[in-house]
């Protein structure tokens, strides 16, 4: 039996993580944190029990604390908290030197499948002009998204000579050598995404869109299987999907 800390345990994304794992039969949760008081266990170093593995659903903030923790402890960990800063995802390559660490912006494996396709498509469709829309709801702090950042960067690794045009606003006429990236904040919406490859002729459009935040929970789960006995290493979706 897996036994896993959820760190973040009282957010929605924890909650709905630990409802699935109540119904695995390889899984336990044995601890929750939550600085809110919402359990027993404050901030990671509180708990000092037997665990296998920790998936985080937190907040950036902590990344200091949880990556000494892990590193600590020889614990691996599943990091699904978004819109750390270059300081922060440092903090996170650092300590993946000593531990295995699963880190992806958007953890659903069918955005990885478009990231795959959007790099495909990148690289074959000429001199394409790519725009991508991103929608979450009204609730979401960061823009653009981390999935939108993962999609720009599939395109780049085809196009390396684009760069990002973040909220196109002013007067000025679209360069040859942007990716345009626009956000819309509204409602409940759980996760859309949508990049767009154009000529002068057609036009490519590839869309995802989430109807349920509890993939991003599956997503975790599957990582957390993958992860499990790995060496020490910064892992990805990419990793999971070879």
């Amino acid at each position: 039996m897996m036994k896993v800390i959820i760190n973040g345990y009282d957010g929605a994304m924890g909650t709905i993580l630990a409802n699935l794992i109540a119904k695995l039969d390889d899984m336990e949760v044995v601890a929750g944190i939550t600085p809110t008081g919402a359990t027993e266990y404050l901030k990671p170093s509180d708990y000092q029990g037997p665990a296998d593995i920790l998936i985080d659903f937190s907040h950036h903030a902590c990344t200091q604390e949880l990556m000494d923790y892990l590193v600590a402890r020889g614990l691996p960990a599943v990091v699904c908290t978004t819109g750390q800063t270059e300081e922060e995802m440092a903090m996170i390559a650092k300590a993946a030197e000593s531990v295995p660490i699963f880190k992806s912006a958007n953890m659903s494996v069918g955005v990885a499948l478009v990231a795959k396709v959007v790099q495909e498509v990148a690289a074959k469709f000429g001199n394409c002009e790519v725009e991508i829309l991103e929608a979450h709801h009204n609730r979401k702090v960061d823009a653009p998204s981390g999935t939108a950042i993962i999609l720009a960067d599939a395109v780049r690794k085809a196009r390396p000579e684009l760069h990002d045009n973040v909220g196109r606003a002013g007067h000025a006429k679209r360069q040859p050598d942007e990716i345009g990236i626009s956000s819309i904040r509204m409602g409940n919406i759980v996760g859309m995404h949508e990049v767009m490859f154009g000529t002068n002729n057609q036009t490519i459009t590839i869309k995802h869109e989430a109807h349920d935040r509890a993939l991003f929970a599956d997503g975790a789960i599957d990582a957390a299987r993958f992860l499990v006995g790995k060496p020490a290493g910064f892992y990805n979706m990419d990793d999971l999907l070879a």
